[in-house]
């Protein structure tokens, strides 16, 4: 694979705000758009203009305060919501229509009430009104992935033919498995050679309804799409949508795999998911990757002294790197003795080993007994003697 640029659309302001709890006003949607612009994503979607007066306020707002990113408007296969989404956006530095239309048949069948026939044309007639009215034009066949795929392959070629430059192929129900979405990228790129003659992009948007919608990405980057549609935190619709964070470090981590390049900020990525955090009603779980609580926290004994002895033993990027605090060592009825005694000497207490092997008995007695020990508990274990031997401590007390 060459070493190509991967576009980052942002869908956190319209994807991830559909999710229960994650409703925002105009000013909140401004506030984190500022935030990805800082975190260098390339597209941010900042609503659904047809859905509501205020999806065409917060578009209309954005477009006059954000710059850098393209910023789009999602609209049905409609020429109002087209028209809507143009009217939303007419002040933008660089726009984006982004057209979906159903590609399954389920979808078609039971939410359209459309043939087969009658869905190409309203592909094709929707693009090329979108594209009169934008010169970026983005087209989405949803449900792709439970679309047939010779009906998905005559769709995607209909929606370029009208003028679409970036082809999203969205796993809507989070149903593929990792080989499977890969490999339908590579069999759309190789049936219709205008993809690559035209410098089309190919675009990936995942579900976590089976957890996989992460690693659906990935195996799309691989298999050559160029755009991958993520959220903050992962939010979204149901299980939500594949995490901006989670792809982000990847791609950095095992750039040996991927040889790809984005314009992301890895260390605005924590600072990123607090602001969203701050906005809506909840925050990622704490064993959420990258951005967690328990992220960069170990409390197992062995892996505390791996880390301790070489950080990399158990983490595989920095804190740091990420902008997120630094690795915390939490003392626990899994800890060792090493982290007991490095705790120790941040307190500003050094022991031998017949002192720390006395003090860790009493320390592993009360972690038996209580779920969260605090720095004044371990100053409590400690005999008067060690106590008066306290030098200036390195941190504050918890």
């Amino acid at each position: 694979m060459s070493n190509d640029h991967v576009a980052f659309f942002d869908t956190t302001l319209r994807d991830g705000e559909q999710s229960p709890g994650c409703s925002m006003t105009t000013q909140e949607k401004l506030t984190l758009a500022h935030a990805l612009e800082d975190l260098g994503v390339d597209v941010i979607e900042a609503g659904f203009a047809m859905a509501s007066e205020g999806d065409f306020a917060a578009i209309a707002t954005i477009t006059q305060a954000i710059r850098k990113p393209r910023i789009t408007s999602l609209a049905r296969a409609k020429t109002e919501d087209i028209e809507m989404a143009a009217r939303a956006l007419q002040h933008a530095e660089r726009a984006r229509i982004h057209v979906f239309l159903a590609a399954s048949d389920l979808h078609l069948e039971y939410k359209l009430k459309l043939s087969r026939a009658e869905a190409l044309d309203l592909c094709g007639e929707s693009v090329r009104l979108a594209c009169s009215l934008c010169d970026d034009v983005e087209f989405s066949p949803e449900d792709a992935t439970r679309a047939d795929r010779d009906y998905l392959v005559e769709m995607v070629r209909v929606a370029i033919e009208a003028g679409a430059t970036t082809i999203n192929m969205p796993d809507t129900v989070g149903y593929v498995m990792p080989a499977e979405y890969g490999h339908m990228f590579s069999e759309v790129r190789e049936r219709i050679p205008a993809i690559d003659e035209k410098g089309v992009i190919l675009s990936t948007h995942c579900h976590d309804d089976l957890g996989l919608a992460v690693a659906n990405t990935l195996a799309a980057v691989e298999a050559g799409a160029r755009q991958v549609e993520c959220a903050i935190n992962g939010i979204g619709e149901r299980a939500g949508n594949a995490a901006l964070e989670e792809i982000a470090a990847a791609l950095y981590v095992r750039k040996d795999r991927f040889n790809v390049s984005s314009a992301i900020k890895l260390d605005q990525i924590y600072p990123t998911s607090e602001v969203l955090g701050q906005l809506i009603t909840f925050k990622p779980s704490p064993n959420k990757a990258i951005v967690g609580a328990n992220a960069f926290a170990h409390e197992s004994g062995i892996h505390q002294h791996g880390m301790l002895a070489n950080p990399l033993c158990y983490e595989i990027m920095t804190p740091a790197l990420v902008g997120a605090p630094c690795t915390h060592l939490v003392l626990g009825k899994h800890s060792g003795r090493a982290a007991l005694r490095h705790r120790l000497e941040q307190l500003g207490f050094t022991v031998d080993r017949d002192e720390l092997q006395h003090v860790y008995y009493r320390f592993v007695a009360l972690a038996d007994r209580k779920k969260n020990i605090y720095d004044q508990d371990l100053i409590g274990l400690l005999p008067n003697g060690i106590r008066e031997r306290r030098q200036e401590p390195v941190e504050e007390l918890n």
